[in-house]
């Protein structure tokens, strides 16, 4: 284990300034405790938090350290007991001082990549709130952008579809079909190569295994 820490380690250290390079924030924490305490030191008191789906943000223990602070506003997706609720909280999560969020996947030249169903994931990756939080273990890394995709496809879209009941291709096969039925997943491919907005984007590599 120490071995892989090391690893993990100079990986980050690696993608931290590539990060950089596009104008984006990149830390570092060996483990999740200490990233959960790093994103809840960068989220102020009186500020207005949204979120995006992500086991990431579970397997960490974030989102319930944020359903407990009392001095935040929470724009809490999942307390929505309607459709139209959750849509009206979609759409508020643009406006919100920060978002959370994961990555699908992250190259080692620091670039994010993501596929979204909704796509309001990836919207507010890319503009509204102020400041984007974006957690992600390193076992999201790829090479590059083409390794990177192949993940998404491949790794985690079958996964995510899998974890929610979907009927696809990928959930028969293990990779992805390319499919464009109404229980797909896959609407939106995004690679942010850069931020428009310095340090807006945040990232916390975290020296373990987290989500898809």
């Amino acid at each position: 284990m120490f071995h892989k820490q090391t690893y993990y380690e100079a990986l980050a250290k690696t993608i931290i300034k590539n990060l950089a390079k596009r104008r984006m924030e990149g830390y570092y924490c060996a483990t999740a405790a200490e990233a959960k305490e790093k994103i809840l030191s960068m989220i102020d008191s009186g500020t207005e938090v949204a979120f995006g789906g992500a086991m990431t943000l579970n397997e960490s223990g974030i989102l319930s350290a944020l359903r407990e602070r009392t001095d935040i506003t929470l724009l809490n997706r999942d307390a929505a007991k309607t459709p139209e609720e959750a849509g009206k909280i979609y759409r508020q999560a643009f406006s919100a001082d920060t978002y959370l969020t994961s990555t699908n996947a992250i190259t080692m030249d620091g670039e994010l990549i993501n596929i979204d169903g909704r796509g309001n994931r990836v919207a507010a990756l890319i503009f509204g709130p102020g400041q984007v939080i974006v957690v992600a273990g390193m076992n999201k890394v790829a090479t590059d952008e083409a390794a990177g995709l192949a993940r998404v496809r491949n790794v985690a879209a079958p996964a995510n579809c899998i974890r929610l009941g979907k009927t696809t291709p990928c959930t028969v096969t293990g990779r992805c079909g390319d499919c464009f039925g109404d229980a797909s997943i896959c609407s939106q491919i995004v690679v942010t190569r850069r931020s428009s907005e310095l340090n807006r984007i945040k990232v916390i590599l975290v020296g373990e295994e987290l989500g898809y």
